[in-house]
């Protein structure tokens, strides 16, 4: 902290606003809100900050600013705005560069309906953003197949229908449109249509229904009977549409489902509107977050960005967790509304919370379809070991990995196992079994010690390529005998660390405290794979050992078998129950007739 930034801090107001931490380029790295400035900022500067993002942010802090609101919720709304507009590198941010489309009802006599990017602030009203292109042309094809709305992109009033400046195109004659162009329907009649649309739009098919059921039975008795006859044809479309969405509330309200599947830095967040017990749109975003940001301060952006101006607001928002900001969120979103807002957990089994499960799956699809284009801009290299790569730091991708782990009983039969990796996926034809020669009793450091030596000597000596990571089974004890061993050996540049059983922790030459994966993240997931296949592979290797001197045991108490006939019984037959149950013939394909008598009459009782 240079002396420019701690002389500031001792002047900042304890006011509410906004603040914004600047690099040495005076570039906005950072924008945060505080109910009380002065406090906030302060506490970024503290000795016992503990996160890592933050400590890395603090330590490029050149200078600061600060913007001071009339409140907390104006704090947030100007917040909001500019991290929209700068993009700091340490803000979660939306990952899409470009803006999402709209569906626009313009702000006209005679309105027009039609997709666009541009905002503009003329009174028009604006439906979506659509993060899904296909599902703004598929509602913009049902609006038009429904209602006739006009096409053409002429100012249509009454100076113009007047003074005949526009004449009915192709859609009058094929009963696509109405003719506002001619004043063949009246401003009135044309503008309660698009109300029927904006509806529509809002997702609120049952109630415009039961509004154009009412219209066609009021038509059908003023003998307006062409008029209650497209009345009945648009009713029966939109009951076409209503079918088609998924009843998924019994208690028919209105809300909006936010669920988010977080890995590492990325982050996928799927809602899902539903109104009037409907599923009526799914919306997705894409957002970039720091590698350890709680998850809600994730919910608390994704509400941010989600309901800008032109998005409704329902009365209940569903989350996974609790935004950070809770409280000033949810008199954001009433000030918007106009109306009260509940933003909820759900704790209990209830349709909210079967809600919030279907929500993730398509969170965790979304996030598992972004780590495939991932992986193709990458070459089809699996996602999950450049997760890996980067959770650990590590100097290249670790397509290779390299996995040990120690398996005695009480201190008896003491055995190691490596297990390999390649691409993430286990290559069994590369597994290594070690039986511990030099060590006596229950002592996993020089157990370990001794098969590193044994097979980093062998990849020394006939000059094999280093697995691009070593791991071992185990915390810090492990991992120091196993570089001690590597270094004197005369390796030097290898990757190495070590997994511990019980936190799942990660350990890293040379750093004494634990290092901590995002527990969501699939590079942990992938070192819990790693180790355990190698665990599995340790305890049959033991348990196979152990099983074959108990039963080579029981063979030599028969009087007249030696070891070796005892050996090569058990390696040929496998199992003492088989050579039980074999007869002479079999017994004495392995170890001559004699001794197929001896064993065969042990067994089964005959006298010799």
């Amino acid at each position: 902290m240079n002396n420019e930034v701690k002389a500031k801090l001792f002047s900042i107001p304890a006011l509410p606003g906004i603040y914004q931490f600047l690099d040495k380029n005076n570039k906005i790295i950072y924008i945060g809100k505080a109910k009380n400035l002065r406090s906030r900022v302060r506490s970024y500067f503290h000795s016992n900050v503990d996160s890592p993002k933050t400590l890395a942010m603090v330590k490029k802090v050149h200078d600061f600013q600060t913007i001071i609101t009339n409140s907390e919720i104006e704090a947030l709304v100007l917040e909001n705005n500019l991290i929209k507009d700068y993009k700091p590198r340490y803000n979660i941010n939306l990952k899409d560069d470009k803006s999402f489309p709209y569906i626009r009802v313009t702000n006209e006599p005679y309105p027009q309906v039609f997709s666009t990017r541009d905002i503009i602030k003329d009174g028009s009203k604006y439906f979506g953003p659509y993060t899904d292109v296909k599902s703004m042309r598929a509602s913009l094809r049902l609006i038009n197949k429904i209602f006739k709305i006009r096409s053409c992109k002429y100012f249509i009033d009454d100076k113009s229908i007047k003074e005949k400046k526009v004449q009915v195109c192709l859609d009058y004659h094929i009963k696509k449109c109405d003719g506002p162009c001619e004043g063949l329907i009246s401003e009135k009649d044309y503008n309660e249509m698009v109300d029927e649309v904006v509806k529509l739009l809002k997702g609120k098919t049952d109630d415009l229904i039961k509004d154009l059921i009412n219209k066609m039975k009021t038509a059908s008795d003023n003998f307006e009977f062409e008029k209650a006859a497209d009345l009945r044809d648009k009713i029966e479309q939109l009951k076409v549409y209503s079918e088609r969405q998924k009843v998924v509330s019994t208690d028919f309200s209105d809300r909006d489902i936010i669920s988010a599947a977080i890995e590492g830095k990325d982050v996928a967040s799927t809602i899902l509107n539903i109104r009037s017990g409907k599923l009526v749109g799914k919306k997705q975003l894409k957002l970039s977050a720091g590698l350890n940001d709680e998850p809600g301060k994730i919910y608390s952006s994704i509400i941010k960005f989600y309901y800008n101006e032109f998005v409704e607001v329902p009365k209940e928002i569903i989350v996974e967790y609790d935004p950070v900001d809770k409280s000033a969120l949810q008199k954001w979103l009433e000030q918007k509304a106009a109306k009260k807002i509940h933003i909820i957990v759900p704790k209990r089994k209830s349709d909210a919370l079967s809600l919030i499960k279907m929500c993730k799956q398509n969170a965790i699809l979304q996030l598992k379809e972004l780590q495939l284009q991932k992986m193709k801009r990458e070459g089809n290299v699996p996602y999950v070991l450049s997760a890996l790569k980067r959770d650990l730091h590590l100097k290249h991708l670790p397509k290779r990995i390299e996995c040990f782990d120690i398996s005695n009983l009480q201190g008896t039969d003491t055995v190691a196992s490596m297990v390999v990796f390649v691409d993430g996926k286990p290559k069994k034809s590369l597994y290594r079994k070690f039986i511990i020669k030099d060590v006596e009793g229950p002592d996993d450091f020089a157990s370990m010690r001794e098969v590193v030596e044994r097979r980093y000597t062998r990849v020394k000596n006939e000059n094999q390529k280093l697995a691009d990571l070593i791991m071992v089974d185990g915390g810090k004890g492990q991992l120091s005998s196993a570089v001690e061993i590597l270094e004197k050996i005369g390796f030097k540049d290898f990757e190495i660390i070590g997994l511990a059983k019980r936190l799942e922790e990660v350990f890293l030459p040379g750093i004494s405290e634990a290092q901590t994966i995002p527990k969501t993240s699939s590079s942990l997931k992938l070192l819990q794979n790693v180790r355990d296949e190698a665990h599995r592979f340790a305890i049959t290797f033991h348990r196979d050992r152990r099983d074959k001197r108990t039963l080579t045991s029981e063979l030599l108490e028969i009087n007249g078998i030696g070891k070796k006939a005892a050996e090569t019984l058990l390696r040929e037959i496998k199992s003492l129950e088989k050579i039980k149950n074999a007869s002479v013939e079999e017994l004495s394909k392995f170890i001559g007739k004699a001794k197929a008598k001896i064993i065969y009459n042990y067994y089964h009782k005959f006298p010799d």
